[in-house]
Protein backbone atom coordinates (compact mmCIF):
# COMPACT_ATOMS: atom_id res chain seq x y z
CA UNK A 1 0.00 0.00 0.00
CA UNK A 2 1.31 3.76 -0.70
CA UNK A 3 1.88 4.98 2.37
CA UNK A 4 0.39 8.42 0.74
CA UNK A 5 -2.80 6.51 0.14
CA UNK A 6 -5.48 7.18 3.44
CA UNK A 7 -5.52 3.96 5.71
CA UNK A 8 -9.47 2.44 4.77
CA UNK A 9 -12.15 3.62 7.44
CA UNK A 10 -12.85 0.70 9.65
CA UNK A 11 -16.76 0.79 10.79
CA UNK A 12 -17.01 0.43 14.70
CA UNK A 13 -18.83 -3.25 15.92
CA UNK A 14 -22.36 -3.22 16.03
CA UNK A 15 -23.40 -2.12 19.79
CA UNK A 16 -24.54 -5.93 21.55
CA UNK A 17 -28.39 -5.98 22.35
CA UNK A 18 -29.37 -6.32 26.14
CA UNK A 19 -32.03 -8.43 27.39
CA UNK A 20 -34.06 -5.14 28.02
CA UNK A 21 -33.45 -4.23 24.26
CA UNK A 22 -34.92 -7.84 23.14
CA UNK A 23 -38.44 -6.98 25.85
CA UNK A 24 -38.52 -3.85 24.41
CA UNK A 25 -38.07 -5.23 20.54
CA UNK A 26 -40.72 -7.60 21.93
CA UNK A 27 -43.43 -5.26 23.17
CA UNK A 28 -43.31 -3.38 20.18
CA UNK A 29 -44.02 -6.36 17.59
CA UNK A 30 -46.96 -6.95 20.27
CA UNK A 31 -48.27 -3.94 19.95
CA UNK A 32 -48.38 -3.66 16.54
CA UNK A 33 -49.58 -7.50 16.14
CA UNK A 34 -52.48 -6.04 18.18
CA UNK A 35 -53.04 -3.20 15.85
CA UNK A 36 -53.30 -5.42 12.84
CA UNK A 37 -50.14 -4.45 11.42
CA UNK A 38 -48.59 -7.54 10.87
CA UNK A 39 -50.55 -10.72 10.64
CA UNK A 40 -49.89 -14.29 12.17
CA UNK A 41 -46.90 -15.01 10.52
CA UNK A 42 -44.73 -12.05 10.57
CA UNK A 43 -45.58 -11.66 14.34
CA UNK A 44 -44.61 -15.34 15.20
CA UNK A 45 -41.17 -15.11 12.38
CA UNK A 46 -40.40 -11.40 14.39
CA UNK A 47 -40.49 -12.16 17.59
CA UNK A 48 -38.58 -15.58 17.20
CA UNK A 49 -35.91 -13.10 15.60
CA UNK A 50 -35.98 -10.71 18.27
CA UNK A 51 -35.64 -13.14 21.36
CA UNK A 52 -32.67 -14.30 19.29
CA UNK A 53 -30.88 -10.95 18.38
CA UNK A 54 -27.26 -10.36 19.03
CA UNK A 55 -27.46 -6.80 17.76
CA UNK A 56 -29.66 -3.48 18.30
CA UNK A 57 -29.78 -2.55 14.46
CA UNK A 58 -30.87 -6.64 14.17
CA UNK A 59 -33.61 -5.31 16.21
CA UNK A 60 -34.06 -1.58 14.92
CA UNK A 61 -34.40 -3.75 11.49
CA UNK A 62 -37.48 -5.77 13.04
CA UNK A 63 -39.39 -2.59 13.50
CA UNK A 64 -38.26 -0.08 11.32
CA UNK A 65 -41.64 -0.14 9.90
CA UNK A 66 -43.48 -0.16 12.88
CA UNK A 67 -44.44 2.90 15.05
CA UNK A 68 -43.02 3.08 18.77
CA UNK A 69 -45.07 0.99 21.07
CA UNK A 70 -47.14 3.04 24.04
CA UNK A 71 -44.94 2.53 27.35
CA UNK A 72 -46.07 -0.83 29.35
CA UNK A 73 -47.23 1.80 32.13
CA UNK A 74 -49.63 3.59 29.55
CA UNK A 75 -50.91 0.66 28.38
CA UNK A 76 -51.96 -0.74 31.42
CA UNK A 77 -53.73 2.12 32.51
CA UNK A 78 -56.19 1.59 29.73
CA UNK A 79 -57.26 -1.77 30.02
CA UNK A 80 -59.77 -3.20 32.45
CA UNK A 81 -59.08 -5.03 34.95
CA UNK A 82 -58.52 -8.80 33.98
CA UNK A 83 -61.43 -10.88 34.17
CA UNK A 84 -61.07 -14.73 35.60
CA UNK A 85 -63.63 -16.73 33.30
CA UNK A 86 -64.45 -17.71 29.71
CA UNK A 87 -67.70 -20.19 29.67
CA UNK A 88 -69.07 -20.87 26.67
CA UNK A 89 -72.19 -23.35 26.55
CA UNK A 90 -73.16 -24.34 23.17
CA UNK A 91 -71.34 -21.74 21.70
CA UNK A 92 -68.11 -20.19 21.12
CA UNK A 93 -65.52 -17.94 23.55
CA UNK A 94 -62.90 -15.78 22.25
CA UNK A 95 -60.33 -14.26 24.12
CA UNK A 96 -57.74 -12.07 22.08
CA UNK A 97 -56.05 -8.60 21.35
CA UNK A 98 -54.82 -6.98 24.12
CA UNK A 99 -56.21 -8.06 27.33
CA UNK A 100 -54.79 -8.79 30.92
CA UNK A 101 -55.10 -11.72 32.15
CA UNK A 102 -54.87 -12.46 35.54
CA UNK A 103 -52.59 -15.04 37.82
CA UNK A 104 -55.30 -17.65 37.27
CA UNK A 105 -57.78 -17.89 34.64
CA UNK A 106 -60.56 -20.39 33.63
CA UNK A 107 -61.40 -21.47 30.28
CA UNK A 108 -64.74 -23.99 30.01
CA UNK A 109 -66.33 -25.00 26.53
CA UNK A 110 -69.75 -27.37 26.39
CA UNK A 111 -69.76 -28.90 22.86
CA UNK A 112 -68.48 -25.99 21.43
CA UNK A 113 -64.87 -23.75 20.65
CA UNK A 114 -62.74 -21.59 22.32
CA UNK A 115 -59.58 -19.36 21.43
CA UNK A 116 -57.94 -18.00 23.80
CA UNK A 117 -54.78 -15.99 22.36
CA UNK A 118 -52.29 -14.73 24.78
CA UNK A 119 -49.53 -13.33 21.85
CA UNK A 120 -50.80 -9.75 22.31
CA UNK A 121 -52.24 -9.72 25.95
CA UNK A 122 -50.17 -8.79 29.44
CA UNK A 123 -49.28 -11.57 31.38
CA UNK A 124 -49.78 -9.74 35.15
CA UNK A 125 -47.23 -12.36 36.20
CA UNK A 126 -44.50 -14.40 35.75
CA UNK A 127 -46.31 -17.58 35.88
CA UNK A 128 -49.67 -17.66 34.40
CA UNK A 129 -52.17 -20.42 34.90
CA UNK A 130 -54.74 -21.60 32.69
CA UNK A 131 -57.18 -24.06 33.48
CA UNK A 132 -59.02 -25.28 30.17
CA UNK A 133 -61.55 -27.89 30.22
CA UNK A 134 -63.19 -28.73 26.81
CA UNK A 135 -66.45 -31.38 26.59
CA UNK A 136 -66.98 -32.07 23.32
CA UNK A 137 -65.19 -28.82 21.91
CA UNK A 138 -62.13 -27.70 20.79
CA UNK A 139 -60.49 -25.03 22.61
CA UNK A 140 -56.65 -23.43 20.78
CA UNK A 141 -54.75 -21.84 23.59
CA UNK A 142 -51.97 -19.17 21.57
CA UNK A 143 -48.90 -17.92 23.09
CA UNK A 144 -46.17 -15.62 22.10
CA UNK A 145 -42.82 -17.62 21.24
CA UNK A 146 -40.46 -16.90 24.06
CA UNK A 147 -42.91 -18.25 26.40
CA UNK A 148 -41.87 -21.06 28.07
CA UNK A 149 -45.46 -23.67 28.63
CA UNK A 150 -46.24 -26.14 31.22
CA UNK A 151 -48.59 -28.87 30.80
CA UNK A 152 -50.49 -31.26 32.70
CA UNK A 153 -54.03 -32.40 32.66
CA UNK A 154 -56.42 -35.60 31.42
CA UNK A 155 -54.57 -37.11 27.64
CA UNK A 156 -51.23 -34.94 27.54
CA UNK A 157 -49.38 -36.04 24.92
CA UNK A 158 -46.13 -34.37 23.72
CA UNK A 159 -44.24 -35.35 20.53
CA UNK A 160 -41.20 -33.54 19.09
CA UNK A 161 -40.48 -30.45 16.91
CA UNK A 162 -38.57 -28.80 15.13
CA UNK A 163 -39.20 -26.02 17.98
CA UNK A 164 -38.23 -28.00 21.07
CA UNK A 165 -34.43 -27.59 21.18
CA UNK A 166 -34.85 -24.03 20.95
CA UNK A 167 -37.59 -23.60 23.21
CA UNK A 168 -35.21 -25.37 25.79
CA UNK A 169 -32.91 -22.82 25.64
CA UNK A 170 -35.23 -20.16 26.94
CA UNK A 171 -33.70 -18.28 29.84
CA UNK A 172 -34.23 -19.16 33.23
CA UNK A 173 -37.19 -15.89 33.87
CA UNK A 174 -38.93 -16.12 30.67
CA UNK A 175 -43.07 -16.14 31.14
CA UNK A 176 -44.23 -19.23 32.21
CA UNK A 177 -47.93 -20.45 30.83
CA UNK A 178 -49.02 -23.61 32.71
CA UNK A 179 -51.77 -24.98 30.91
CA UNK A 180 -53.94 -27.52 33.35
CA UNK A 181 -56.47 -28.96 31.34
CA UNK A 182 -58.99 -31.50 30.75
CA UNK A 183 -60.49 -32.68 27.41
CA UNK A 184 -63.21 -34.93 26.64
CA UNK A 185 -63.96 -36.35 23.61
CA UNK A 186 -62.15 -33.05 22.24
CA UNK A 187 -59.13 -31.41 22.32
CA UNK A 188 -57.07 -28.45 23.95
CA UNK A 189 -53.96 -27.39 21.88
CA UNK A 190 -51.21 -24.72 22.96
CA UNK A 191 -49.92 -22.93 19.51
CA UNK A 192 -47.56 -20.09 18.55
CA UNK A 193 -49.82 -19.70 15.21
CA UNK A 194 -53.58 -20.41 14.49
CA UNK A 195 -54.30 -23.71 12.95
CA UNK A 196 -53.73 -23.63 9.22
CA UNK A 197 -51.13 -20.94 9.15
CA UNK A 198 -48.08 -23.08 10.24
CA UNK A 199 -45.06 -23.82 7.55
CA UNK A 200 -41.90 -25.05 7.27
CA UNK A 201 -42.25 -26.60 11.05
CA UNK A 202 -43.04 -23.29 12.59
CA UNK A 203 -45.43 -23.18 15.66
CA UNK A 204 -46.87 -25.69 18.18
CA UNK A 205 -49.60 -27.67 16.45
CA UNK A 206 -50.15 -30.63 14.51
CA UNK A 207 -51.39 -33.79 16.16
CA UNK A 208 -49.49 -35.54 18.70
CA UNK A 209 -47.46 -32.97 18.80
CA UNK A 210 -46.10 -30.70 21.39
CA UNK A 211 -48.29 -28.39 23.49
CA UNK A 212 -51.21 -30.53 22.51
CA UNK A 213 -53.40 -31.94 25.45
CA UNK A 214 -56.13 -34.14 23.97
CA UNK A 215 -58.75 -37.55 24.96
Amino acid sequence: MDPAEPMPRQEPPAMRASDQDRDEAAQRLQSAFAEGRLDDGEFDQRMRAALVAVTRPELEKLSADLPDAAPRAARSVALPPPGKYAVAYKSSVRRGGRWRVPRLFTSLVYKGSGRIDLRAAELTEPVTTIRAIAYKSNMDILVAPGVRVEMDGFGVSKGWSAEEEWEGSLPHDAPVVHVRGIAYKGTIEIRTRPAGTDSGGTGLSGTGGPGQLTS
